[in-house]
């Protein structure tokens, strides 16, 4: 299957699923390039980046655990490689 650049935004409201989405994180980190976490102290609030080179799959299987998380929403931004 063909490796697509991945960039995952996401938006951590609930301090709570933080051990949870690094876990998730953690399990995929041969496929992320990396990432970049933003405490935005005034909303009370964590919004991170990941770029990610992996199978389509593997980023979609990646965000829909994301997705399951209590108080986070993220959102995948998907390109081709060429070559």
């Amino acid at each position: 299957m063909e490796n697509r650049l991945a960039l995952i935004g996401i938006i951590v409201e609930n301090v709570e699923s933080v051990e949870p989405l690094n876990r998730i994180l953690h399990e995929y980190r041969q496929y992320i390039i990396g990432r970049m976490g933003i405490p935005y102290r005034a909303r009370d609030i964590a919004v991170i980046s990941v770029t990610m080179d992996a199978p389509s799959d593997t980023i979609s299987s990646l965000s829909g655990k994301i997705g399951m998380l209590n108080g986070v929403t993220s959102q995948v931004l998907m390109a081709k490689l060429n070559g």
